[in-house]
């Protein structure tokens, strides 16, 4: 259900309203984490997968692109996620570059409980690799291109979060 001032970009119900995730892994440096993201028959989507440490590795992610976003400004994001106990980074980039630099926000998960996470923009920290970044502008969400979850933190081992929705709003 959607309230006033809320716009949903994913509700993973169907093909058309899941987006086209693609995974990013740390093999891009020579990692060996996996991980992937499913559609369910539930109308939910997962996360899921194993981050290794070895080969300097240490992270796992998907990436989705965001096509039509109305012309407003939105305030923030809201996921409703039921998690594993891990933290998630949800990210925002605002380029369609494969590379570069990120905002994101962290998000503490319950295992086996759905929450609900509303995050300012302005709460969002740009980041790049790792690091954060000084002297970037502000994330507002006009210039936002592309969204990310991403499982980093030497949090090793097998993890799975499922999504229910992701919204902006006002």
């Amino acid at each position: 259900m959607m309230s006033k001032g809320e716009t949903t970009l994913f509700d993973f119900n169907s093909p058309e309203t899941s987006g086209q995730w693609n995974v990013v892994n740390d093999g891009v440096m020579g990692g060996i984490s996996q991980s992937n993201m499913t559609l369910n028959s539930d109308g939910t989507a997962t996360f899921k997968g194993e981050v290794s440490l070895e080969n300097n590795g240490g992270f796992a992610s998907v990436r989705a692109a965001l096509k039509s976003i109305p012309p407003k400004e939105f305030k923030g994001v809201m996921v409703r996620v039921k998690g594993d106990g891990n933290i998630y980074n949800i990210r925002f980039r605002t380029s369609q570059n494969f590379d570069g630099y990120a905002y994101q926000a962290k998000i503490k998960t319950e295992k086996n409980d759905w929450k609900e996470f509303k995050i300012l923009f302005a709460d969002f920290i740009p980041v790049y690799r790792g690091y954060t970044l000084q002297n970037k502008p502000p994330l507002v969400s006009s210039d936002i291109a592309q969204i990310g979850i991403l499982i980093a933190d030497k949090q090793k081992g097998t993890f799975e979060l499922t999504l229910d929705w992701i919204k902006f709003y006002e």
